[in-house]
């Protein structure tokens, strides 16, 4: 790293790893407060799918951040969706998401200039770049990418950091329909550690909803289904006023507009409000394709999950499956860390977001992203939990929403050995012989007396369907 550049892979790395278990901060502003958790229960997930909810079920996507860092452009965009609708959509992804710096003419990798000049409008509002994103030059926006995006029959996604441009506080941009600018509402303490692009927004000044209300109305007249919101999840409670302000200038749009907030460590004890305001958020930071990372996402997912519920999804991040980095090199998973990874996501039912590049889509990475058993897991499964048996190993159970007879169970060796893993059928409130099904492979397995039981491979996994 230069001292021109501020590389967010780095400084995020020893933090994901680190942090696995912190709980979060002591203090959360009185706007935040809320009362003991109150984890939800089937009765509550079934009463919750009827209503009207943005994300009923874990969402299912792409995102261009592990394959293209901050330097995707219009023409790769579009490739890449072409190649989600064929191969991806047809399986359940559908939400497709252009990640950071859409709006920066001079980003070239994971690093990113200290001294941006971001395009943005005469408001303070980020913009593409005309020269990455040729569409917008008329001022448009991202108005025809998203429409071609739709016409494919998906979602049009995009990443977006908290605050406002440092480059519209130096002007003191005029904000939106009001009297006040910029500098009226920014923070300029409140800054991002890994990228120099924003101001925090002070929400206790006047204006400062008024300029959140404009950016989410700009976004939603381009015809965006979906904001990943960065810099927000930490530290959450000195941004949990601009989370609860980007929030209701969603709902001020009345456009349906998920909102996905990142990164983590999103503080557990603070999972009643981040639910109540996002979709979607981070657990971790952000997650690559290393095994300590890996393993530290089992802790995170088992202390999220009485928090999870229809329309509110703990996310372990994207999938760093495939081609990552530019292209510089396919993921470092074993195969047995790469069903691993799939296994764990869809039984926590974690938002299974592909990170890889599609356009190097290979035969192996294709069939593990699109086993439709194993994604019925992940999308229509309840009571979904983890068990406690022995050391080395990781075990949840779920039941299918149209058989609660059955069971789900997902098995883990996190050992550096081949291991014996099991469950006794009891444990699971099952009496009697079940049959077994490997839904990775689909083939029917002997039956199961009183306890199932499987010799997996170091850092492998199984995936199980008993039926009575």
């Amino acid at each position: 790293m230069t001292d021109k550049t501020i590389n967010r892979r780095d400084a995020l790395r020893g933090a994901a790893i680190a942090g696995a278990a912190v709980a979060g901060s002591l203090a959360i502003p009185a706007s935040a407060a809320r009362a003991a958790p109150r984890p939800s229960s089937d009765q509550a997930e079934t009463a919750a799918r009827a209503g009207n909810l943005l994300a009923p079920r874990p969402p299912m996507g792409w995102n261009s951040w592990n394959s293209f860092a901050t330097t995707i452009t219009e023409a790769q965009a579009r490739e890449t969706a072409a190649i989600m609708r064929d191969k991806l959509l047809p399986f359940g992804y559908d939400v497709f998401t252009v990640d950071i710096q859409w709006y920066e003419p001079k980003a070239s990798s994971y690093e990113y200039n200290t001294a941006p000049i971001p395009a943005m409008d005469g408001y303070g509002r980020l913009i593409p770049a005309p020269n990455r994103f040729p569409s917008s030059a008329d001022g448009s926006g991202f108005t025809r990418l998203a429409a071609d995006v739709h016409a494919m029959g998906m979602k049009f996604g995009i990443h977006l950091m908290r605050g406002i441009p440092r480059l519209a506080v130096k002007k003191n941009l005029p904000v939106l329909g009001t009297r006040y600018r910029a500098q009226d509402i920014a923070d300029t303490t409140s800054i991002c550690s890994w990228n120099p692009d924003m101001y925090g927004v002070d929400m206790s000044k006047p204006g400062a909803q008024a300029y959140y209300d404009s950016v989410f109305k700009l976004y939603a007249d381009w015809g965006v289904d979906f904001v990943k919101m960065d810099d927000m999840s930490r530290p959450y409670d000195a941004h949990a006023p601009e989370i609860e302000g980007a929030h209701k200038a969603i709902v001020n749009t009345g456009r349906p507009m998920v909102l996905s907030l990142s990164p983590g460590e999103t503080p557990v004890i603070r999972g009643d409000h981040v639910r109540e305001y996002a979709q979607m958020w981070r657990i971790s930071d952000d997650f690559w394709d290393d095994w300590a990372m890996l393993e530290a996402q089992f802790v995170r997912l088992e202390n999220w999950n009485p928090w999870r519920r229809p329309g509110a999804w703990p996310d372990a991040d994207m999938l760093p499956l495939g081609r990552l980095a530019l292209g510089e090199r396919d993921t470092k998973f074993t195969p047995d860390e790469q069903r691993t990874v799939m296994t764990l996501w869809s039984i926590a039912r974690s938002p299974l977001i592909m990170g890889g590049d599609l356009r190097y889509l290979d035969a192996p990475t294709l069939a593990l992203l699109t086993n439709r058993a194993v994604l019925a897991v992940n999308q229509a499964s309840t009571d979904n939990k983890p068990h406690f048996l022995e050391d080395g190993t990781r075990i949840w159970s779920a039941r299918p929403e149209d058989a609660p007879g059955d069971r789900y169970v997902a098995l883990f060796n996190t050992s550096k050995a081949p291991k014996e893993v099991g469950i006794p059928l009891q444990t699971l409130g099952i009496s009697g012989s079940v049959q077994a099904t490997d839904l990775w492979s689909g083939a029917r397995l002997p039956r199961v007396d009183t306890r199932l039981v499987q010799t997996l491979p170091p850092h492998g996994s199984a995936l199980i369907r008993l039926q009575a």
